[in-house]
């Protein structure tokens, strides 16, 4: 059901008015279609992460309704939502007055441009809003002949592992990308023929993925264990939905699930690792257009008043949109002036530096080069400096329970900087690898955590272990240092326990 509408009347004649102001900046962006709804439809697009066709699922009733009682009870509100597809679109609420509609359409340009030219979305699928309607149907199709019950909680059980994915899979090889679309094309027909598409451009995994599924159901006399094709993989893999589709012992319709659902983590992965950087730049660019462009004199007030609270910090976490746009401007500010390379970084009179200007006018070309190859860990790894963080008052905090606060616990940047890179790596959620399917050769699942000083969540472990042996349906382990010792956490399908 789709309750949005394009825009028309003054509001075209807006977006066609952001739109040149943008151009003009020099943003290189995906033709923009923006829809009006209201805000019960905002909070439905953004509890299906803005795609109004997905499959059907308690989480995102669960969302819905959390989001919509935040909006009752007047703790949040939703601007705006824009989506990363060619055309790029985006929903404007219609309760928005005129200000908030400027700066949303400014704020979508930023990221339209974004998502154009980051290299972390280069391989994402623009046309997902057809796809993600084709895995509705076909999920919807599953509980028809399954039982609704059945494939929902199998889909609990993947939705529990689908943070277990490989960055560098953002960046398969063009060889590898044209061997998958000639095994999609020729399963393309057959998809035909059950009564829905596939697009073009999906993953080829699932045309193995039923191909496997068939060779499994001509032996489905010999039983699960002789069933498995499980191996050691060439080299450890983070990508453990890909490996449960090549090795788990699925049903065709189970591996079409995983593969669905591990199409659209990937899919969404990029929003993730450029969380800073995409909101910094769509901030940046949209307090550029407002101020210079679109503002008229009696608006600057409420623009002033509305752009200051989306940039407000707490102690408890960061704010990307203030993080981002603030790292923008420093880098603006400081290739404008000359303020990096050898030279500056070896003077040690801190007088020379604070005057230093070379006249060097290189800010805007440093920041569109910066948004063009950067993730959210390179962008702080490599621009945060000690400067910027004194400015901009960033420290670790902790808390007190004597006070009740949140307190400053240092001051130090390396502290700074480590925290805020451990918070990024993959999202504070720990790194899971592949190490084996056929451990100590009882075709048993071997998953290794990589150590970065923070033991393993236990209830986490323990979790992951029962949804891991639900899909795989023999013993699952996994190997971890915890309490400064190895050890191998066991799961048998009765008992979780540790086995030192």
């Amino acid at each position: 059901m789709n309750r949005s509408k394009p825009i028309s009347g003054e509001l075209l004649a807006l977006k066609n008015e952001i739109e040149g102001y943008a151009i003009a900046a020099g943003l290189d962006f995906f033709p923009q279609v923006f829809e009006v709804c209201d805000y019960d439809t905002v909070n439905i697009l953004a509890a299906q992460g803005g795609f109004p066709s997905r499959y059907p699922h308690w989480k995102f009733g669960m969302d819905y309704d959390q989001l919509s009682k935040g909006y009752t009870y007047g703790l949040q509100k939703i601007y705006e939502m824009v989506i990363n597809t060619n055309p790029c679109y985006a929903y404007l609420l219609q309760a928005n007055n005129w200000v908030d509609q400027k700066i949303v359409m400014a704020h979508v340009y930023g990221h339209n441009d974004f998502f154009k030219n980051n290299a972390w979305f280069a391989n994402t699928n623009r046309k997902m809003m057809d796809v993600m309607a084709n895995h509705g149907t076909k999920i919807r199709r599953y509980m028809e002949r399954y039982g609704y019950d059945t494939v929902e909680t199998f889909i609990d059980k993947v939705l529990s592992l689908e943070n277990l994915l490989d960055i560098d899979e953002l960046f398969e090889t063009s060889a590898l990308k044209r061997k998958r679309q000639e095994q999609s094309d020729k399963q393309k027909a057959e998809d035909e023929d059950d009564g829905y598409l596939i697009d073009d451009r999906s993953q080829a995994l699932k045309s193995f993925m039923r191909t496997k599924a068939r060779n499994v159901k001509k032996e489905e006399a010999i039983g699960p264990e002789e069933e498995m094709t499980a191996e050691r993989p060439e080299k450890r893999t983070r990508d453990v939905l890909g490996y449960l589709i090549q090795h788990a012992p699925l049903e065709e319709w189970q591996a079409d699930v995983i593969g669905i659902l591990r199409e659209e983590a990937y899919y969404f992965l990029p929003q993730r690792i450029t969380k800073i950087m995409n909101e910094g730049w769509a901030s940046y660019w949209h307090s550029k257009i407002m101020t210079e462009k679109a503002l008229d004199s009696s608006e600057i007030i409420e623009f002033a008043d509305k752009h200051a609270g989306v940039m407000a910090m707490s102690r408890q976490q960061i704010n990307p949109y203030k993080v981002g746009i603030e790292l923008l401007r420093d880098i603006e500010y400081r290739w404008d002036r000359g303020m990096f390379g050898k030279e500056y970084n070896e003077c040690t009179d801190m007088q020379e530096k604070l005057r230093w200007d070379k006249k060097l006018g290189l800010g805007r070309e440093k920041i569109f080069e910066v948004r063009k190859s950067h993730n959210d860990i390179s962008f702080i790894d490599e621009f945060l400096t000690p400067e910027f963080c004194n400015r901009q008052q960033l420290f670790t905090y902790k808390y007190n329970p004597r006070t009740g606060r949140f307190e400053i616990d240092s001051k130090d940047f390396d502290a700074i900087k480590q925290k805020l890179l451990s918070q990024l790596t993959n999202f504070g959620q720990p790194i899971i690898e592949v190490e084996d399917g056929n451990y100590m050769n009882r075709k048993e699942l071997l998953l290794s955590h990589v150590h970065y000083g923070v033991d393993l969540d236990v209830a986490f472990a323990d979790e992951t272990l029962r949804n891991l042996y639900a899909i795989w349906r023999r013993p699952v382990n996994l190997r971890t240092k915890y309490e400064d010792k190895e050890v191998i956490f066991h799961f048998d399908g009765k008992e979780f326990k540790p086995q030192h």
